[in-house]
């Protein structure tokens, strides 16, 4: 995601992201730096653990918190030679899958909590938990796959005895076209904070533990993570929305190829205009992903069940990938069947 954002703003990255090879080595530079942000990631984990689990995580030397950050950080490395090779085998992404895997297996556990804790007290409570999951998913399913088609008519052209052109085709404008990255740029900002304060909290200066306490707190505060999380999300569905789609270059190809937009001039005015409907329709998906995004939160004051809560982002995840993974195989299947000829 990282290099994905830098190769749109960075003009070197760019040009090598156009680059023959350039895609490989792109590849490379992440591998490079999924290193060191494991690292990173496995000591504030253990840090947490640790605090939280202090029977699990008791009287650690240097060495021992070492040795397992280095587990950790091969393990992460596995998983992503892992996820690589199932994307070269072409049934789908492979990152992806291994995410999807791991939201999957937490299913059977949640089934099994529902039905050791559950009190009839509760059956109303219950029914309106399964019936907000089972819209949550019609409406993942419907966003992730709604559209806009700009109608494009193209000029007719005439070479030699033969017309060309003259046809009729259209432009889909996904309206979830951020998926779920805004998601993932907005939780990592907000746990960032509280993550950084947790390494202070035993600073031996009053006033940094203090402090560190204080930012604990206060992202802790429900009504405040789910306003900023809810904002956040939005905010980041417009900005990765103009970094990813491009209306002038849109405009250009479209011109080039003889291409417009009934009732718009092709050139600025149709890149105004592109600009115009995305930033319209994304609106709704905005939104939408911002009720995913604080989900839980909702569902535990509806319900009053603190302990079954329904991820939307995970519900977002799952759908996405499903529908990723059978449009690539069932692409793959056509090309064998175009093979046989």
């Amino acid at each position: 995601i990282i290099f994905q954002l830098l190769s749109m703003i960075v003009p070197r990255l760019e040009a090598l992201s156009k680059e023959e090879g350039g895609r490989e080595k792109i590849n490379q530079y992440t591998r490079y730096l999924t290193i060191p942000l494991a690292f990173l990631q496995s000591y504030a984990m253990i840090n947490l653990i640790s605090r939280s689990s202090r029977q699990i995580f008791s009287d650690l030397t240097p060495f021992n918190i070492f040795s397992m950050m280095i587990t950790m950080t091969a393990g992460t490395i596995f998983l992503m030679w892992i996820g690589e090779l199932i994307s070269e085998k072409k049934v789908g992404n492979g990152i992806s899958l291994l995410i999807f895997a791991g939201i999957v297996d937490q299913l059977p556990g949640a089934l099994q909590q529902i039905i050791v804790t559950y009190d009839r007290a509760q059956l109303i409570n219950l029914l309106a938990f399964i019936a907000i999951a089972v819209v949550t998913v019609i409406g993942v399913v419907l966003m992730n796959e709604a559209q806009r088609n700009i109608p494009i008519s193209y000029a007719k052209r005439v070479r030699g005895n033969k017309m060309y052109g003259g046809v009729d085709s259209h432009l889909p404008l996904r309206v979830n076209i951020a998926g779920v990255i805004p998601i993932i740029f907005a939780i990592s900002i907000i746990l960032f904070p509280p993550m950084i304060a947790q390494f202070f909290v035993g600073a031996k200066t009053v006033w940094v533990a203090g402090l560190a306490e204080k930012v604990i707190e206060l992202f802790g505060n429900q009504l405040l993570y789910g306003v900023l999380y809810f904002t956040l999300v939005v905010a980041f569905t417009y900005f990765y929305t103009s970094v990813i789609f491009h209306p002038h270059q849109i405009a250009e190809n479209l011109q080039k190829s003889g291409g417009f937009v009934p009732g718009i001039r092709p050139g600025e005015n149709t890149a105004a205009y592109l600009k115009y409907v995305i930033n319209r329709i994304i609106l709704a998906g905005a939104l939408f992903l911002g009720v995913l995004a604080i989900l839980p939160l909702i569902m535990q004051q509806v319900t009053g069940l603190q302990s079954l809560v329904i991820g939307g982002t995970s519900l977002l995840i799952v759908v996405s990938v499903v529908i990723e993974t059978v449009k690539q195989v069932e692409s793959q299947l056509l090309m064998r069947e175009y093979d046989k000829y």
